[in-house]
């Protein structure tokens, strides 16, 4: 039976929206979270730049160590050879290659420089060199999907196929797609090429969830597995991406769901964590009304609401609010007298800090070190995991900063 898959997005398409910023350390948190609530896959950013490479050296050890569990690590590059080649050498396993494919981007973003022969060329050629150096899996993302004509797209996506791929990305790049006409483009595109087709929706009318899961049936109409973009808080250039939460909770609790079969092993229980996490290190606040993980989100005050609740959660609450694990109640928070640890920090504060949270240090000046690097890194407080992931794997961290010893 076909199954629904997760891939999130948050450090790659997450990290681009505008006027916030996500540390490399903060990139390497998210995909720690990731792996605690159990999603399949983290594209983890950009290997093909040059600031992204000791960071994504350091994700590698720290996957290798065993810091993610099961999380798979993915790379996004241009659909273009020059960029899987410079990939490569960082021993990343999973690549999304992407290149625009509408006929309105081909006019008007590349302006005569490719048209589709080319497109299709470059692709193709990144496809071969990714498997070549040992990719285990390839996605070819199309750019404007949403506005790339049937022909073109089916086109597009056997190619990439037969040069290797095994997943095509259908982009909603601006956000316009509709639940009814995404659903049945993904059927009839993944039952044409026999491959599954990801999701990877824009919010540009508030549509991304919906979008996502309807893509998502039409690949399991279609007999193939679904794998959905996400991010976390629903960040994303413009108005975001798919909230990775609202739409886990969905295939759960949404009506009509049910036949829907999810292939990664999901623990809500670092759900608010993640949600509330993320919203302190970007330093974007949370809507009240953020699904699941909003201030209001069990909140009742009107009579009639407010005795139901009472009476029973279930009358006016979909799901149980302690599926999403506790809120965070972190160290750096505590009001009152508080000794921290960071980057001005000494030993002194860094022991109590550590003993106080029951946190075994294998490596204390290592991790003393790191605590001070991060937080310059972070400019606020380290939060709770980020102390107890630092302590654990100080070896891995340091690649992230070559030359720090």
């Amino acid at each position: 039976m076909p199954k629904v898959h997760f891939l999130d997005v948050t450090n790659r398409d997450g990290v681009q929206t505008a006027r916030t910023g996500l540390s490399k350390f903060g990139k390497t948190m998210v995909n720690f979270y990731l792996a605690k609530l159990g999603v399949a896959q983290s594209e983890i950013g950009f290997p093909f730049l040059f600031h992204e490479v000791p960071y994504v050296r350091a994700q590698v050890a720290l996957a290798e160590a065993g810091a993610f569990g099961e999380l798979r690590l993915s790379g996004w590059c241009r659909g273009v050879p020059q960029d899987v080649e410079k990939a490569a050498p960082l021993g990343l396993r999973h690549y999304n290659l992407s290149i625009s494919t509408s006929d309105y981007m081909i006019q008007n973003k590349f302006r005569g420089r490719l048209d589709r022969d080319a497109i299709i060329r470059e692709m193709t050629a990144a496809v071969r060199v990714a498997k070549d150096a040992g990719a285990l899996t390839v996605g070819v993302n199309a750019e404007d999907g949403s506005r790339t004509d049937d022909g073109f797209l089916l086109e597009f996506a056997l190619a990439a196929k037969q040069a290797g791929a095994d997943r095509v990305r259908y982009c909603d790049t601006i956000g316009g797609d509709t639940p009814d006409r995404i659903r049945e483009r993904f059927a009839k595109l993944a039952a044409a090429t026999a491959m599954p087709v990801e999701t990877h929706c824009h919010n540009d009318l508030g549509m991304a969830v919906a979008n996502s899961v309807s893509g998502a049936l039409g690949d399991l109409d279609a007999g193939q597995d679904a794998w959905i973009n996400t991010c976390v808080n629903g960040v994303g250039e413009r108005s975001g991406n798919a909230d990775l939460l609202s739409t886990i909770l969905a295939f759960r609790h949404g009506f009509g769901l049910e036949a829907a079969e999810i292939g990664d092993a999901l623990d809500l229980e670092w759900a608010r964590r993640f949600g509330l996490w993320a919203s302190y290190a970007l330093g974007q606040p949370l809507p009240y009304n953020q699904v699941g993980v909003g201030r209001n989100a069990f909140a009742h005050e009107s009579g009639i609401h407010a005795d139901g609740a009472l009476k029973d959660h279930g009358n006016y609450e979909l799901y149980d609010e302690a599926t999403l694990g506790p809120f965070p109640d972190d160290w750096h928070a505590r009001p009152g007298r508080v000794v921290l640890t960071g980057e001005y920090g000494g030993k002194a504060g860094f022991r109590h800090v550590m003993d106080g949270l029951g946190v075994e240090v294998a490596d204390e000046e290592a991790s003393f070190r790191l605590v001070q690097l991060c937080n310059a890194m972070t400019g606020r407080p380290l939060t709770d995991d980020e102390l107890r992931l630092i302590a654990a794997y100080p070896r891995e961290l340091s690649l992230m900063f070559p030359g720090y010893e």
